[in-house]
């Protein structure tokens, strides 16, 4: 959508919304730093992020896949910036293709800084002299694809400071294709708003919006005052000096000016917050009209000056989504409405793996069989992170009881993630918590569950998705690895429930089951006035399988970061060897917790034994042989049904 809609749509509603700005680090480490950190930002709500383009174009490879992740993975509305330094035409249609196949629909285009090894800005031979011959470019090439945005100067920029030129300049920008405008980031609210007054007076009527920078410590913010030449109202200097050498009473203190600015241009009818968010060192960029914050290292502050303005939620409480699993911006993926449940934990790999398909499940699931899933050694699948540092998270398990406890802490919000889990346990477990704790402090390890809803309002805080006067509905569903001394007895329970349907499936893919067939069985669904009804989860035996592979490598990721022969790599792998995997799903809604009883007195044996090479068991073709043969054979990828 594109970001004047968003703002136009804001506006009518009487709502007043921010958006973030990132910039592209320089190491690999540093770009999965920013992912986890915009997956953290989603649940604040912005409107829209946009990512910057380095000077010179460095990084513009980066910049593009960023956008790509954004939009796709994360379903975050996403502008690109665009620059003309040091790009050829033939860059700039690269960069516009890019974006366009990402699903990105917004472009800030700026001629740009020049590059740190000149001191003066020339156009590129074959390139383009000023912004607004980029943007009449972009506008010649894509008509109304991209909404454009141009660069503003409330104090002037580093080669012009005659504010006639600049607003001259800006006009021409507009007039050229522009139609919302990002401004340099400023302190001083009134000269900021003596602007703005002046380019309405000037014909300027597109949306403007403003770039706020939060402080994190007050030498950073010192320097970047110094850099862009803004200036910095005396009572602020008074107000930061005291405490310039506390960092924490400096991002408090901090946080009450830029809030109190942000409250006056709030109230001068400007509607919106742009926060630049970056991890590395600072360098000089634009954000965005109505306002703009710039978080380099400043994710704290800024969360801190969101919730001061009654932003964003102090409880961390996400926004309320149009279904209940995050949806993809990505091309042709916009109208995606039904995704399996298997990846609710992992939707940046589910987003990887279906990224090929040309077709996404709209109204209801296909034809399970086509198009397949992508294989495993794309990119984004995968445990995350070095062995060090799973190492230092989840140390160094020795026991099964080992194990349990760090799936117990998950549980209890003491740990921030598991390997089959990329974020914190959300609040929706909160009424099966303890049932889910009792599982795995018996050695039955959860990976996935949701409890079951009759009929909760969609504006229910912790279940609630889509249009508002609606009801949403699901079903219990548990997700969990079981030990090959348990699977019997429990497959056995399950089949005197016939409200209770399962998979279960080892790691060489003997596969389990009593569904009925293959065709979905939803576990999500919502009614809404004047709507069919939505189904947007489902349960389904491809799928799973597709899952069951990413699962269990998944596990065999964790296990390799312990050294060979070691307690905790003997264990993980002996785990991932034998256990099974099984959802089970109770098909009456009614029942909330019904399907804990199935495992009333089973344990996994051994708890605390201590995994060592004389504990694991062999067999003649090097695969653990813990379970030994389905009744009496082996059924090796094949699907036996519930009694075999």
């Amino acid at each position: 959508m594109h970001i004047s809609q968003k703002l136009s749509v804001a506006e009518r509603m009487g709502r007043n919304t921010f958006s973030f700005e990132f910039f592209p680090p320089k190491t690999a480490q540093g770009v999965q730093n920013l992912y986890d950190r915009m997956d953290r930002m989603h649940g604040l709500g912005p409107a829209f992020i946009d990512i910057t383009w380095g000077a010179g174009g460095h990084l513009s490879d980066l910049t593009c896949e960023m956008v790509n992740v954004a939009q796709s993975v994360y379903g975050l509305e996403t502008c690109m910036h665009l620059t003309c330094t040091d790009m050829e035409k033939s860059k700039v249609d690269s960069a516009l293709r890019e974006a366009y196949k990402a699903g990105c629909t917004n472009i800030l285009a700026l001629r740009g800084d020049p590059p740190r090894e000149k001191e003066k800005w020339e156009a590129t031979q074959g390139g383009f002299q000023y912004a607004k011959d980029l943007v009449r470019y972009i506008r010649d090439q894509y008509g109304d694809h991209f909404d454009i945005g141009v660069a503003g100067y409330p104090e002037g920029c580093d080669d012009q400071r005659d504010q006639e030129i600049l607003m001259e300049h800006l006009k021409e920008k507009v007039d050229a294709g522009g139609t919302f405008i990002v401004t340099q980031m400023f302190y001083d609210v009134d000269i900021f708003l003596d602007w703005v007054k002046r380019c309405r007076e000037y014909g300027i009527d597109v949306p403007i919006i403003p770039g706020i920078m939060p402080i994190g410590t007050y030498a950073a913010f010192l320097r970047r005052a110094n850099w862009s030449k803004c200036r910095i109202p005396p009572s602020w200097i008074k107000a930061l000096e005291p405490v310039k050498n506390d960092d924490a009473a400096v991002r408090m203190v901090g946080k009450g000016l830029v809030a109190d600015m942000c409250r006056k241009i709030l109230a001068s009818g400007i509607i919106h917050l742009h926060l630049l968010v970056i991890l590395s060192t600072f360098s000089r960029y634009l954000v965005s009209d109505r306002i703009v914050s710039y978080t380099m290292n400043l994710a704290q502050a800024t969360r801190m000056i969101l919730e001061e303005l009654g932003l964003a939620s102090s409880d961390g409480t996400p926004v309320k989504q149009a279904l209940p699993w995050r949806q993809s911006l990505g091309l042709n993926r916009r109208e995606e409405n039904v995704r399996p449940i298997f990846w609710r934990n992992h939707h940046k790999s589910y987003v990887m793996r279906t990224q090929d398909w040309d077709e996404f499940p709209n109204g209801r699931w296909g034809d399970s069989r086509s198009p397949a899933f992508g294989e495993l050694d794309a990119y984004g699948i995968g445990l995350k992170g070095s062995n060090e540092q799973n190492i230092k998270l989840w140390g160094e398990p020795k026991s099964i009881r080992d194990i349990a406890n760090l799936f117990t802490r998950y549980l209890q919000k003491d740990l921030e993630s598991l390997p089959w889990s990329e974020s914190p346990i959300t609040s929706e477990a909160d009424i099966i918590k303890d049932e889910l704790i009792n599982l795995n402090r018996h050695g039955m390890l959860t990976i996935n569950s949701q409890p079951a809803v009759a009929g909760a309002k969609s504006t229910d805080p912790v279940h609630g998705w889509g249009p508002r006067n609606g009801y949403v509905y699901q079903k219990a569903y548990l997700e969990l690895f079981v030990s090959p001394e348990s699977i019997d007895t429990l497959i056995k329970r399950i089949g005197q429930n016939p409200d209770l349907t399962y998979y279960a499936v080892n790691k060489r893919g003997q596969l389990r089951t009593n569904a009925p067939s293959d065709e979905p069985n939803a576990v999500t669904w919502g009614v809404f006035a004047g709507k069919e009804i939505i189904q947007p989860t489902i349960v389904e035996t491809i799928s799973f399988l597709a899952w069951k592979d990413e699962a269990y490598r998944l596990g065999m990721d964790w296990a390799h970061c312990h050294a060979a022969s070691s307690p905790s790599r003997l264990l993980i792998e002996d785990i991932m060897d034998s256990w099974y995997l099984i959802n089970i799903v109770n098909n009456d809604f009614h029942q909330s917790k019904a399907i804990f009883a199935l495992f009333d007195g089973l344990e996994a044996p051994e708890l605390d034994q201590v995994a060592s090479l004389d504990h694991k068991i062999i067999n003649g073709d090097g695969q653990m042989d813990h379970n030994g043969p389905v009744n009496g054979h082996s059924k090796h990828g094949g699907i036996a049904n519930g009694t075999s």
